[in-house]
């Protein structure tokens, strides 16, 4: 069986689905992907660490439709930290949405989100929240981010963008208060 190539499409803070004009901010970023053979384990499910290929993906895809040849050459990103909220298993052949923004920016650290969600159902599957550092891609030394990156790829707010169905706020916000035992 052939393996379709993921496809990425940037949108806009207005349409979770449409195509934004060139013009547009990339505030968030859908990458599309389906469940192949190969990401199944003996669960019959997706398995763990194939979300995690599909979070980077994802995170890879949006940094290159965000930033000038320039900016990439000049950086790259290790991870520092994961988390993931695992609600509801992908199964073979299941059409994934993944969407991903960064939600804030530090010197040398950039948050990102992202939520996987089943496109049969719009069913949120996964939740993840991932450090990143910018390192010198010669060095591996942690670099100071340029001014430019967060114009490319913060939103003013993180609720610039609608959210998927039956999502009225992030998955984060929610555990983080049952966690807290509020």
């Amino acid at each position: 069986m052939n393996t379709p190539p993921a496809q990425d499409t940037p949108t806009s803070a207005t349409s979770p689905t449409a195509a934004a004009p060139a013009s547009a901010p990339k505030f968030f970023h859908d990458h599309y992907v389906t469940v192949q053979p190969t990401d199944i384990d003996i669960n019959n499910h997706a398995n763990n660490i194939v979300y995690l290929r599909w979070v980077q993906d994802a995170a890879t895809a949006h940094w290159a439709k965000a930033v000038t040849p320039d900016i990439i050459a000049a950086y790259s990103w290790v991870v520092v930290r994961h988390e993931i909220d695992y609600k509801k298993p992908a199964k073979l052949g299941d059409g994934l949405r993944v969407r991903t923004w960064v939600s804030t920016m530090s010197a040398v650290v950039s948050e990102r989100r992202c939520e996987i969600w089943r496109d049969a159902d719009n069913a949120l599957l996964v939740a993840t929240k991932t450090l990143w550092c910018a390192v010198h891609p010669e060095t591996g030394r942690p670099k100071r981010i340029d001014p430019r990156i967060p114009a490319a790829l913060l939103a003013e707010a993180n609720f610039l963008f609608p959210p998927c169905p039956s999502s009225t706020e992030t998955h984060f916000s929610k555990t983080s208060h049952r966690r807290a035992g509020r």
